[in-house]
């Protein structure tokens, strides 16, 4: 759909400027697909976006072309094993929004409204972008949820490990942490509007809807006392949406079991808990070879399961939601579109072999293919 249109003179510096391809590639396909304002047509808004980009060194997306670069970054996302649903991710537009704790406002609004008491639904929302000498607000947190990690003494962690660098800063600016600490303690949000100038802001409690863990067939399981929160919101990752960056773009879609059960709690590096449970179980560790890991395994992640399901909480099972890719490869193949998948995520770590994604091949990721959620950039941790 390309239009051979007349070029504009460059008003800002190449360098701080869009990239006026990747801005018309985007158009092309916002418009291929039948995703554009209504009434509008292509020469038309391919002309206006390379006048503004001659003038200003970016374009302002229009509310449609948001929505749709959005839904797309997630139908890209190799990683991503729930992509049947990228039609269905609800967008807020919260480009206007500047102020920090306005911008913590509205991460607490989007948890509300994802949250939807236990019906989660994919949520989107974005900030303003980057611009030539205006970068947008950013988010330092890897997730708008994620718990507390605690160096003591003895070398040990209590929470999460994984976010003891996290916690460290986030108190170094300020935080105080519960009086009492424990093992699943909120971190706050880290917000930085403006470049050097960051902020802090907790997290209202009926925001983050949490889930005691219990065993449908162990009673002794709840007495670890362990929950996990209902909405991973992935928040430290860029939104590219034709050469604009947005990035301040909190995303979620709903939890696997597995990622919660197998990896959150199970991993070396998290929680670990696996020597508990098979502990508990009365399962022999001495030998690898025993199976006393896989056999935890299983059973840490189906006590995630039932209890998700207990509390009338969405949560996927990870033989249902690998049919439901090849569902969406399906589909995509019909569309005559390639459907990039990274098969060391896309397969689940439980019963891998027994799911449907494990016996065949996919179409490599391509680092190149936009819209994208991007890597998160280095946040000084």
């Amino acid at each position: 759909m390309t239009a051979a249109l007349p070029l504009y003179p460059q008003r800002v510096s190449e360098e701080q400027s869009v990239n006026s391809a990747e801005a018309e590639e985007f158009l092309d396909r916002v418009y291929a697909e039948g995703a554009a304002e209504e009434g509008t047509r292509f020469e038309t808004r391919l002309a206006e976006v390379r006048a503004e980009i001659a003038e200003t060194g970016t374009y302002r997306h229009t509310a449609a072309e948001l929505a749709y670069g959005a839904r797309l970054a997630w139908r890209n996302s190799a990683r991503c094993i729930g992509r049947l649903y990228w039609r269905s991710l609800r967008v807020r537009d919260r480009r206007r929004v500047t102020d920090p704790a306005a911008i913590a406002g509205e991460c607490v609004a989007h948890l509300r409204q994802a949250t939807r008491g236990g019906r989660i639904r994919p949520t989107v929302t974005v900030f303003a972008p980057d611009a030539p000498g205006k970068p947008g607000p950013r988010i330092h947190n890897e997730q708008l949820i994620r718990y507390a990690g605690y160096r003591l003494d003895d070398g040990s962690v209590l929470g999460d490990p994984r976010y003891t660098g996290f916690t460290e800063r986030v108190r170094r600016l300020g935080w105080r942490p519960p009086e009492r600490r424990g093992s699943f303690d909120v971190l706050p949000l880290l917000v930085e509007a403006l470049p050097g100038e960051p902020r802090l802001f907790t997290l209202p409690p009926d925001a983050v809807l949490e889930v005691p863990l219990t065993h449908p067939d162990h009673r002794w399981f709840a007495g670890l006392g362990l929950r996990w929160h209902a909405v991973p919101a992935i928040s430290d990752m860029p939104l590219e949406i034709g050469g604009v960056t947005y990035p301040a773009a909190p995303f979620n879609g709903w939890y696997l079991g597995t990622e919660i059960g197998a990896r959150n709690l199970a991993d070396e590096q998290r929680y670990d808990l696996l020597p508990v449970v098979a502990e508990l179980m009365g399962l022999p560790t001495s030998s690898e070879r025993t199976l006393w890991r896989d056999r935890a395994l299983v059973e840490l992640t189906l006590a995630v399961q039932h209890s998700f399901d207990a509390a009338g909480v969405t949560i996927a099972d990870h033989h249902t939601e690998s049919r439901r890719f090849l569902a969406h490869l399906e589909r995509e193949e019909r569309a005559g579109r390639r459907c990039p998948a990274d098969w060391s995520w896309i397969v689940p770590p439980v019963s891998g072999g027994q799911t449907a994604v494990f016996h065949r091949y996919y179409d490599e990721p391509d680092p190149a293919l936009r819209p994208a959620f991007l890597p998160p950039a280095n946040t000084g941790e």
